[in-house]
């Protein structure tokens, strides 16, 4: 095996910081191949008798999370940071400007998780000639899977693709495909796979040339398979019988937040349908970090900041009560930038603060930055190897901080071994009562405290009396 493969193999794999991107695997040349593991997550494996060609591209410097591989900062300079008016902020990245807005034409905001921005945006590059297909996920076509990367080249085929798709998803037979075939494209992904796919292009010039456009996800952490099962599961629907899922389904008589969620699978002999609103669900708790890749705890990049332009959930006070939606926009490719501008009347847009864009997550912000620090230290302590970020190692935190940032991580792990003690005996209830007292004990601990409470019912209360 080539030298740098295997270093890749024996660090980023080995010791489980591989997001299954895939970009491994589609090396010209790789002995790689992707396949969905045990756990529900992909990962990179040797096919059998594999014969490696000569390796046209270093897979340490191709890999997101190898310490051979340029950082995002370092990526955003190169891509936007000579721009006009380019701005440069720790959580955004570089940036021309931000927006909270939404679609006003179409159904591209009904069909979207929020705003529908981030499927207007890749529409707007089809009709205007500026790409010949949008490389996204959509419903699968293997019997196995419910969710793929394809390639779409009409209006029709890109509206099937809408909405957040929690599951696990890889990228080399895509990526093989744009090689295969002439032609310009737009990709749509979360921040790592669009990292993985910009260094990539560093040293693939048919792929540098052929992916013209990146659109980022706001992203929270990728999602095992059993995300998605447990999910159909608790609804009534065995995890071999799951066809589809809705991650996203709107409900027009809540806040943007309180989204539902309905799955379709087979049930006594016949396709049946069943939903319910997140929040009544035992898995959907984002907090919990059920089913996190350990990878995600690892990630400082939360607005994708590779991207052209980045698109996600405006978590706002202002926009939360909209139950059709609103995104946070935040674009660094001036040409983007004119789409927006010039299609003004079909949209609706409100320029935003780059602090703004880090309040909507500002959760998540907290996690990577003030938490992956403690992770890194935690790391570093115990001698294990780990990937290199832009946040250095830090125990300067207080204690319950710091046993918070324990018990995700722990939660994260139980999950996938009470999934597969329930998995065994058939039965769901064994995932939850294996999982209630972990997650008690950290409800218990991020519970505000009686005097906090006190003080936000205060606050709310004068904000009743002003109001009125």
């Amino acid at each position: 095996m080539d030298s740098k493969l295997k270093e890749l193999m024996n660090t980023v794999v080995e010791n489980d910081y591989c997001i299954g991107c895939g970009v491994c695997a589609a090396l010209n040349g790789s002995p790689l191949k992707m396949s969905l593991k045990e756990e529900g997550r992909y990962k990179p494996y040797l096919a059998d008798n594999y014969q490696q060609d000569e390796m046209d591209v270093n897979p340490l410097t191709a890999c997101p999370f190898s310490n051979s591989s340029k950082n995002e900062t370092e990526i955003g300079k190169k891509e936007f940071g000579d721009i006009n008016n380019t701005h440069f902020n720790e959580y955004t990245g570089f940036y021309l400007k931000n927006y909270a807005g939404y679609v006003k034409e179409g159904d591209f905001r009904k069909q979207g998780s929020s705003g529908g921005m981030g499927n207007w945006i890749s529409a707007q590059l089809l009709e205007n000639n500026l790409v010949d297909g949008i490389i996204h996920v959509k419903s699968s076509n293997e019997n196995s899977l419910l969710f793929e990367y394809q390639i779409s080249y009409n209006i029709d085929d890109l509206s099937s693709g809408a909405k957040s798709k929690y599951y696990p998803i890889e990228m080399s037979k895509v990526i093989q495909l744009v090689k295969q075939n002439e032609g310009r494209y737009a990709l749509i992904g979360i921040p790592c796979f669009i990292k993985s796919i910009r260094l990539l292009a560093e040293q693939d010039e048919i792929v540098s040339e052929r992916i013209k456009y990146f659109i980022g996800l706001v992203c929270g952490h990728l999602k095992s398979d059993m995300f998605a099962k447990s999910i159909g599961w608790e609804l009534g629907v065995e995890p071999k019988d799951l066809n589809s899922i809705d991650f996203r389904k709107k409900l027009m008589d809540k806040s943007a937040n309180q989204y539902g969620v309905e799955v379709t699978g087979n049930k006594e002999g016949k396709e049946s349908t069943y939903s319910s609103p997140t929040k009544e669900l035992y898995t959907t708790n984002w907090g919990h970090g059920l089913f996190k890749y350990k990878a995600c705890e690892f990630c400082d990049d939360v607005l994708a900041e590779t991207a052209d332009v980045t698109v996600g959930d405006a978590w706002l006070p202002e926009y939360s009560n909209d139950s059709m939606g609103t995104n946070v926009i935040t674009v660094r490719n001036p040409e983007i930038q004119k789409i927006i501008e010039k299609n003004i009347d079909k949209i609706h847009m409100e320029e935003i603060s780059a602090e703004k864009v880090y309040q909507s997550q500002a959760g998540g912000f907290r996690h990577r930055r003030e938490g992956l620090a403690y992770r890194l230290y935690l790391k570093d302590i115990n001698k294990e190897w780990r990937p290199q970020k832009r946040v250095e190692a830090s125990n300067k935190l207080s204690t319950k901080r710091k046993r918070i940032y324990e018990k995700r991580m722990l939660l994260s792990q139980e999950s996938f071994k009470a999934y597969k003690a329930a998995e065994k005996e058939m039965d769901f209830k064994v995932f939850m009562n294996y999982m209630d007292p972990y997650i008690k004990e950290y409800n218990n601990m991020v519970a505000p405290s009686l005097a906090t409470r006190v003080t936000r019912k205060f606050k709310r209360e004068i904000n009743k009396l002003f109001k009125n």
